[in-house]
Parts: C-alpha cells; structure tokens; sequence
C-alpha cells in the first residue's frame, strides 16, 4: 500500500470512530464580529466617575451586578467599544462665588484623573484630540479617550476658562444640567433666560472659536432653538432620546428633530430617558435616603464603598427597580433614524451616569443594538456611522471652522 492509500485508510477509520477534526471554537456571531471591526464610540462616558472610587480600576474586570459600573476594559473589549467622549460631570450646585470655585477645581481634578488613567496605562489608552485621531488610535490596538463636559457650571462667569479644558481634551461641552444655571436654561428646571444666556451665547461663541461642539442635552428646546440659530458649527445631543416615544422634558421632539439635522447636527441616543416607569413610593423613599446619606461629590473610603453597595443591593431586592427593555432602547433609536435619516443618530447611552435597561446592562453588551440594527435593515456603512461615523463628521466640521482664518 502506498503512503497516499495509507492517509486515505488512516482518515476513514478516523471517521468510523468518531476521531474526525474537532474546533475548539465556538461560532462567531456576525454582528459582534462587526462591532470588533467597526470604530465604535459612545458620546456620553460617566466612567471617570468610576475612577475615584477606592480600589477601583479600570483595567479589572468588573459587573453591572456586582459594583454597578458599566465600563472596564475588559468590557470595553468584549463588547468592541473603542472609547469616545469621557465626561467631566459635575452636579449642579448653588450659583455662588465659593461654589462655582469649588466646581471649577473639581471639574479640573476630574479632567486631571481622565489623562491620568490613559497615562498610567498607555497599552491601553490613547489621548484624542482631532477627529482623525479615533481611527489611528483603534488601529494602534488602543481605546480613544476624547474629553467632554457636562455642565459648565465650573466655568463660572468666565467662558474663556474653556480654553484650559480645550487644552486638557475636551472637545465636546454642555451648558447646563438638571438645573438652570449661568449659561442656559435646563430642561428640568424653571426657565429663567427663555433658551442661553447673554455669558451663554458668548460662551457658544467660544465653543466656535476652539472647535469645541456644543452639546444641548439637558438645555432646553429654547436653548437648542438659541444654538441651532447662533453657532457656526454643527450641534450634538450627546445622550437624549424622543419625545415621541416617551414625553420627557429631557427628549426632544420631531420638529427639533429635523432641525438638528438640517443643520448638519445629529443626536446620540441615550438609554435612561426611554419609557415611561412608575418607581414604588417605597423605593423612592428608600433611594433619595441613600442618596442623602451618600452625595455625588462625596468622597467615600473602601468601608464606605462596601457599605454603600450593601444597602443598594438590599434596597434592589425589597424594592426591585421597574426597567425599561431592549425593545423600548431600540424603538427610540429607530424613530431617530426614521425621523433625522441615518447621518443624523448615534448612541451615547449614559454609561456609569444611570444608563442600561434590561439585556442591555453595560457595555459587553453592544453587539446586540448592531444586530437589531442589521435585522431593521440597516447595511454596514449605515451602522458604521451610527457608532461613530456622525460624530467624528460634527467633531471635523469644528475644527475646519476653528481653522478657519477670522475675517
């Protein structure tokens, strides 16, 4: 018998004892290939949150179960999130000289902790500064860490104060937050200068000059209405939703909808804002004393921490929470992209800021809003710019017209 009847021999009786070739590995899902190809960014990262909390790191695996956070790289790399927008955010406080310092050094600290993680990890994380940048970064095998602000409270009275954030990373910044402050009116708030501010427009103005976009979620419709009229750049909701799915004062509606993006804008779904739920009174109770007893702007020791997690966890299990689903997620973005057109929506889900519904708890999961995107009918090219695409294209506009000689 020759060597080549020999193999054939060899490989039947293979085959009669059930010895054929075995993979180990298990099959690949083809939207979640997708989203490790694609440049994938999310507008809004409440993350650096995360970053002072004690013992806390970003380059352990954690759950959205176990601590409550949303983002780590290793869920960043299961998930194909590349990076995006990492927010400076800080709560709105009393409009008094003492506080808005306090704010301005606080906002500075926390730009200061975001450039000090990618330092301390530069495997692992990359500075961006231009819209280009995103891309080279992901090829380099690294997450894009752009900075953004999330109320400009701490810029006091003074809007060239951006500059210094500019100069730090940011590129994206809001005007105001839950409450009406300074700058603008909020959306949640008692209007007090029917949309900006006379220091809002100049600061708006300042946005142009850098080539920092100017972000309206949270302002309200007047606000946008005052920043669609006045900016000479391209405008971003970095994580709103539909008033036609759910009437929230933080949403918009369809007429502001479709002038976003006629001006070129575009807005950045968000998961928070996307149903209407009803809490029990007993966990309302239960979750304003724990925040009470816990502020935002609280430091905490590990003790704190762990006490922390225990009483949210108990309050969870007494009074379990009443969650928006995948579906409710999806229904808002669709009617986006319905409504604006494809070049017009991206996501920026509120991570680590109360973002996540039920099958979508943090970002390992990302891969299921490209399928769902895909069975919509959705081709390749229109989910690449839905997960970065748009933005970077407002993000370019801002710089051109920085770049721009001032006549």
């Amino acid at each position: 018998m020759n060597a080549r009847s020999l193999l054939l021999a060899a490989s039947a009786a293979l085959v009669l004892l059930g010895a054929g070739p075995v993979s180990s590995k298990a099959p690949v899902d083809p939207a979640a290939a997708l989203q490790q190809r694609l440049l994938t960014l999310d507008t809004h990262l409440d993350t650096p949150a995360s970053l002072a909390l004690p013992g806390w790191s970003i380059t352990e695996a954690h759950t959205a179960g176990g601590d409550y956070t949303q983002v780590d790289l290793p869920r960043m790399k299961k998930g194909g999130l590349d990076g995006g927008f990492w927010a400076i955010y800080t709560p709105q406080g009393p409009l008094t000289a003492v506080a808005t310092r306090k704010a301005r050094d606080f906002a500075l600290l926390r730009a200061s902790a975001i450039r000090e993680m990618v330092a301390a990890h530069p495997e692992s994380f990359a500075l961006a500064g231009k819209a280009a940048d995103a891309a080279a970064i992901k090829a380099a095998g690294k997450r894009v860490v752009y900075l953004s602000i999330e109320n400009a409270w701490p810029l006091g009275d003074d809007p060239g104060l951006l500059q210094s954030f500019h100069a730090m990373g940011v590129r994206i910044a809001g005007f105001a937050h839950f409450r009406t402050n300074q700058f603008a009116d909020s959306s949640t708030d008692k209007a007090k200068w029917d949309g900006l501010s006379p220091l809002g427009v100049q600061l708006l103005a300042e946005m142009n000059r850098l080539g920092v976009v100017p972000d309206l979620s949270h302002s309200s419709d007047r606000a946008l209405d005052d920043a669609l009229r006045l900016s000479k750049t391209p405008i971003i909701l970095t994580h709103s939703g539909c008033k036609a799915v759910f009437d929230h004062p933080r949403n918009i509606d369809d007429a502001h909808l479709k002038a976003l993006a006629a001006a070129g804008g575009v807005i950045q779904i968000n998961s928070v804002y996307v149903k209407g739920l009803k809490q029990s009174p007993e966990r309302e109770a239960a979750m304003k004393a724990l925040e009470a007893k816990y502020p935002e702007d609280k430091t905490l020791t590990a003790e704190q921490r762990q006490t922390y997690l225990a009483e949210r966890r108990a309050i969870d299990a007494k009074f379990p929470e009443l969650r928006a689903s995948f579906d409710d997620l999806m229904a808002n973005l669709l009617h986006a992209i319905a409504v604006a057109g494809v070049e017009h929506v991206g996501i920026g889900l509120d991570w680590d800021g109360g973002g996540g519904v039920a099958g979508l708890e943090d970002v390992a999961d990302l891969p299921k809003i490209t399928k769902a995107l895909l069975a919509a009918g959705y081709s390749e090219a229109d989910v690449a710019k839905i997960w970065s695409g748009n933005v970077l294209r407002v993000l370019a506009a801002a710089e051109a017209a920085a770049e721009r000689p001032k006549s």
